[in-house]
């Protein structure tokens, strides 16, 4: 079936204006004002609106504490030392942006893979099963692109081998596992704010949230030079200069407030994507809501042929796409010389790398420039 255009344009004039990006950031009136109001009115360092963030996020994700970071990385890899994990083994998905693995490194802990199941793209509870051992400290599983892992069946894995699990949901703001939002499964569950995800704070910062007070307290530590609570210049840790900064905690606060409606926003596109797409033998569409898993589409990333003449042509066409990613981890050049992988350790994941592209979807991108993607990959594949 061939997709309709509901563009008032001819795909003629369209094409000739698109520039239609990979993503789009908000940034808007009430985030500079509250920008400003930060600026002009608070502390640049650990002002009030970083306090309030920090609250306000926790609420949002149902947990009784969150520590604002300068990065979802700094939230990684301080909960990965406030747990202990450090000399110790880390479990996690090849198939992720290499700071998913970095943090482990970071935290003076070996990074260890299990692969992916190709139904979700998370990793796979089976392959965790056989992959631990008593060396292992904790597992991190990735909700990829936005689509929850299955933390029921990790949460009684780690159960069973007094593993910590640290959520990696940097690209998984707002979506939820059986009725319970991601982040709030583990003993941390962290966040990334880079421009480029659901929410963002007009720059690098992160976020973890836990239910464990002690934890809370030892990264908020971390985050701020080793600093004892309460105290100028009396240091108990080895600690980071990890802390978000004020403004940007302001400008959080507000994408924090938009956050429901724009992932609904998202999941409409990614609806309509999938109609418009699936009579097309030669690509998969991303994993799709169902009973228990409800995604927030990070990305939308199908997994296609000839993916290199694709992202050509679309790109010709005036359409930004995405790879995300080139390699899974362990075949990255520093994780081969340090750690010796080689192609095969993880097939899933290697083939996911192989495949996956990703295109555009962010809010406010309309039904004419939805249907004018699907329409360009028809064109492709029938010539």
């Amino acid at each position: 079936m061939q997709p309709d255009l509901t563009s008032h344009s001819s795909p003629s004039i369209l094409a000739q204006k698109a520039k239609i990006p990979l993503a789009k950031p908000v940034f808007d009136e009430e985030m500079k004002e509250a920008a400003i109001h930060a600026l002009e009115d608070e502390r640049f360092v650990l002002g009030e609106s970083v306090f309030k963030f920090e609250e306000e996020f926790a609420q949002y994700c149902g947990t009784k504490f969150a520590v604002s970071t300068a990065s979802g990385t700094a939230a990684l890899t301080l909960s990965l030392l406030a747990l202990r994990a450090r000399g110790r083994e880390v479990l996690t998905s090849p198939a992720s942006f290499i700071a998913s693995a970095n943090s482990i490194v970071h935290a003076n802990a070996v990074p260890k893979f299990a692969d992916i199941s190709l139904r979700n793209y998370a990793i796979d509870p089976e392959e965790v099963r056989t992959s631990v051992n008593n060396r292992t400290a904790a597992i991190i599983p990735v909700h990829l692109y936005g689509f929850p892992a299955p933390m029921r069946e990790l949460c009684e894995i780690a159960s069973e081998h007094d593993l910590a699990i640290i959520e990696d949901a940097c690209q998984a703001h707002g979506g939820s596992y059986d009725g319970q939002r991601v982040g709030s499964w583990g003993e941390v569950g962290c966040f990334s704010f880079f421009p480029s995800k659901n929410m963002m704070v007009a720059g690098d910062g992160g976020m973890l949230v836990t239910n464990d007070e002690s934890t809370a307290e030892t990264v908020a530590s971390l985050r701020d030079c080793g600093r004892t609570r309460g105290t100028k210049y009396n240091h108990d840790k080895i600690g980071y200069t990890e802390r978000l900064n004020t403004v940007q905690a302001a400008v959080g606060r507000v994408q924090l407030r938009r956050l429901d409606a724009w992932n609904e926003a998202r999941r409409k596109i990614a609806a309509r994507y999938d109609e418009l797409l699936s009579d097309l033998n030669e690509i998969l569409t991303p994993p799709r809501e169902d009973a228990v898993a409800t995604p927030v589409y990070h990305m939308y990333v199908l997994r296609c042929q000839r993916r290199e003449e694709l992202r050509a042509w679309l790109q010709h066409q005036g359409i930004e796409t995405g790879v995300h990613y080139t390699a899974p981890i362990h075949l990255q050049p520093i994780y081969r010389t340090l750690y010796h992988y080689n192609e095969g350790a993880f097939p899933h994941s290697e083939e996911l790398c192989r495949t996956a592209l990703s295109i555009p979807i962010y809010v406010g991108l309309t039904p004419d420039e939805i249907s004018f993607v699907s329409e360009k990959i028809h064109e492709f594949y029938k010539r």
